[in-house]
């Protein structure tokens, strides 16, 4: 049934000045007016270890078997550091306390940080940048809604592993059936891998099978930051309501690291040995950040600190 202009106007509240405007955003800011919200549970604790974010053993070897054929293919669908990230996987520390005090200052409605004095929020466009993803231009709006073909994700991915037990690990149910010389289908296998644990990682050593078709599209010249921003925002609001964290641990480090984590000093002799294994580490000369940084938060520890810090 179809609503005339007036009536869905009455659904509108009139504006009633600056002065209820800016009580009305006060108000939206109120995290502990949030049901749920961890803000007002700060005994809960949605990070205790790396439990969900835990070391892969077939990960590594995968990668360093892939053909040239197959990484040139990678790197030319814009996934050169998303291939370097998943490479130093197994070596990537992430702070959990940092992490779980920032989920704290998310706002689910507003998908921002809150901060004392201000807001702040991951922008797709620095989010393409750190991770090397293909940018959506202003303009592309065609490029957006499109309908992706069912990939047969069995099939690719049975063709870079032969072992049962690690192809299990990365997504249950399956077996493998067949090896192949098709380079092409190889890259889109290690695409759907490296993305799965980078970008859309939903459960402890398996790749989402949600995200499957989203990830092959990128062969096809489809941007997928949209996406990787859009699972990210959607895992910080499960984290900030008590749920499961969800999403690119990984970009929301790097995004971090960039805003939080580090500042320039006038020693650049000092060095940071927190900085070696973390994700900014690996995308540093992308980033063109100096290998020469200090990490002022370095003695920020655990998490009653780190609160105090932000």
């Amino acid at each position: 049934m179809k609503r005339n202009y007036s009536a869905f106007a009455e659904d509108i509240p009139a504006y009633s000045g600056p002065k209820a405007a800016r009580e009305t955003y006060a108000d939206l800011k109120q995290l502990s007016a949030i049901p749920g919200h961890i803000y007002t549970r700060p005994e809960l604790q949605i990070l205790p270890d790396q439990r969900r974010f835990s070391k892969m053993s077939w990960l590594v070897p995968m990668l360093e078997l892939l053909p040239p054929t197959s990484i040139g293919h990678l790197k030319e669908w814009g996934l050169s550091t998303v291939f370097v990230l998943a490479k130093n996987y197994n070596k990537l520390v992430h702070v959990w306390e940092s992490v779980t005090a920032m989920v704290e200052l998310w706002h689910p409605q507003t998908n921002s940080f809150i901060f004392s004095e201000f807001e702040a929020t991951i922008l797709l466009e620095e989010l393409e940048i750190m991770l090397g993803l293909p940018c959506y231009q202003r303009g592309e709006e065609f490029a957006i809604s499109y309908t992706v073909d069912q990939i047969n994700s069995w099939s690719i991915l049975a063709c870079i592993t032969t072992k049962k037990n690690n192809l299990y690990s990365m997504t249950s149910g399956m077996h493998c059936k067949r090896k192949t010389t098709n380079y092409t289908a190889i890259a889109k296998a290690a695409a759907i891998c490296i993305c799965g644990i980078i970008l859309f990682l939903e459960a402890d050593g398996a790749i989402s099978f949600g995200n499957l078709s989203i990830i092959d599209s990128i062969s096809e010249g489809m941007k997928i930051g949209q996406a990787v921003l859009g699972f990210l925002y959607a895992g910080l609001t499960s984290a900030a309501l008590g749920g499961p964290f969800y999403g690119s641990v990984v970009a929301f480090e790097l995004w971090m690291g960039m805003h939080v984590h580090f500042r320039a000093v006038e020693d650049l002799t000092m060095e940071c040995k927190t900085m070696l294994n973390h994700p900014l580490a690996h995308v540093g000369g992308r980033l063109h950040m100096s290998p020469r940084a200090w990490c002022k938060t370095a003695q920020v520890k655990g998490i009653q600190a780190w609160r105090q810090y932000l």
